[in-house]
């Protein structure tokens, strides 16, 4: 299944010449375009010629409709497509300095390559003051570091926002870039007739229409009404779910689970909160009443249903390379679910803590005024707390925070029956480590 992992090949010849031929031929589609043309590019911006919006808009509502149509007909995971992160303010900002770059210049970086490329001079110095420009944001992009990263919204689409599903915004897209394209080529003729830099001139006959380019005007037409109609068929089979998604990976998924590795020991979880070198998230899956009665310290409460929802994996597929993401229920049956879920969706290096939270407070055992144990210890599969608590202590007890403390022997001593963990000293026990950090590869591009 798509995409496929040209990770692997990193840094091989066969991984060089894959990027080679995509992006000569991604420029030899700008360069038949007329984009290694300043003046064809420029016209844009005085209404005199609308290529540059009737190709980019083609190719958006065709790349739109082909990988979502392959998304809903199961042959692309979608979750694994890079999509690149939203940073509000500065993405506007850095959009209004380009396109005021793009106006003065003729050129975009992507464009401006091909008409080097070409060995148009006016492509070769903007191609040298993209670079002293990279050059100075690189030496100087430390200073204004937080700004550069602010408003940042992760992942974001245009169904996120509008909470309406995938293939139904792609259709509606595809309607609203073709009605686009019709008031263009009206406008081009309103400002651009009988100019010689428009798409009415001698040298640029064989046209676009649509968009796509040496097709006459009813080859073009086909071409919408085909569009449209694969985008209908989008919208009408749907994306798939959660259940599609586990299923695609549980030949790789399912043994992790079945061979226990993704079950990480409290003690794990305690050396891996005191490595600096890592951020520790916990989330628990458990319901409000129990998790106000105990709770491991900086943790945070989920339901299962925020599992699935988009909000919640975008934030957790946003988060640093070093983040150990810990998933907890009162036993293993909600967090086990919960892995499955956020695992299908494409979130990396998640885990579940063993046993439960009803295993952590065996492993830490609270003061025996504050609980008692009401199962049988070592009694963990079931969601059920096991424990009954006389007041609710919240994070508020040596238990819900054992990395703050020295390592050492279980409280009661060596040899002796266990005691309740008084925050002193920590238990000494062999344990087998599971966590390996996994860091997000990506292969990605663009017109830039």
């Amino acid at each position: 299944m798509a995409p496929f992992a040209l990770a692997p090949l990193a840094g091989t010849f066969a991984y060089f010449v894959i990027f080679l031929l995509l992006g000569m031929g991604f420029g030899a589609v700008l360069e038949m375009s007329g984009f290694g043309d300043s003046r064809r590019l420029s016209a844009q911006f005085y209404l005199r010629d609308m290529t540059v919006l009737k190709v980019m808009f083609t190719g958006i509502i065709v790349a739109a409709v082909l990988v979502h149509l392959a998304s809903a007909l199961q042959l692309l995971d979608l979750s694994k497509v890079w999509i690149n992160p939203t940073y509000m303010v500065p993405g506007i900002v850095g959009g209004l300095i380009m396109g005021v770059g793009f106006i003065v210049g003729g050129f975009c970086p992507g464009t401006s390559l091909v008409a080097a490329s070409t060995l148009k001079l006016d492509g070769v110095m903007f191609v040298l003051g993209g670079f002293v420009g990279a050059l100075a944001f690189g030496e100087t992009v430390h200073s204004f570091s937080a700004w550069w990263h602010s408003t940042s919204w992760g992942r974001f689409t245009l169904y996120d926002w509008l909470h309406v599903p995938a293939g139904w915004v792609v259709l509606g897209l595809v309607v609203m870039a073709l009605g686009v394209f019709v008031f263009a080529e009206q406008v081009e003729r309103n400002f651009g007739a009988g100019r010689p830099d428009t798409a009415d001139s001698p040298e640029a006959k064989a046209g676009l229409s649509f968009g796509v380019p040496s097709l006459n005007r009813r080859a073009a037409q086909v071409f919408a009404v085909s569009l449209v109609a694969l985008a209908a068929v989008t919208a009408f089979v749907g994306q798939p779910d959660l259940g599609d998604r586990w299923r695609w990976i549980a030949p790789k998924a399912g043994p992790l689970l079945a061979q226990r590795d993704i079950f990480v020991d409290p003690a794990e979880v305690v050396e891996l909160q005191r490595d600096l070198s890592l951020t520790v998230r916990v989330l628990e899956v458990r319901g409000e009443p129990e998790y106000n009665l105990f709770h491991l310290a900086g943790s945070r409460r989920i339901s299962l249903d925020e599992c699935g929802e988009a909000a919640l994996v975008r934030e957790l597929s946003s988060v640093p390379d070093n983040t150990i993401l810990l998933l907890a229920s009162n036993g293993e049956e909600g967090a086990t679910e919960a892995w499955k879920r956020l695992k299908a969706q494409g979130v990396l290096n998640l885990y579940v803590i063993d046993g439960g939270i009803n295993h952590w407070l065996e492993v830490f055992p609270p003061r025996p005024e504050l609980a008692a144990r009401t199962a049988p210890a070592g009694e963990n599969a079931s969601d059920d707390f096991g424990w009954r608590f006389s007041v609710a202590t919240s994070a508020q007890t040596p238990s819900a925070q054992p990395d703050a403390f020295e390592p050492g022997h279980h409280a009661g001593g060596e040899g002796e029956a266990p005691g309740w963990f008084d925050g002193s000293r920590l238990p000494a026990y062999a344990f087998t480590k599971k966590v390996k950090l996994q860091k997000k590869v990506v292969a990605k591009g663009g017109c830039g």
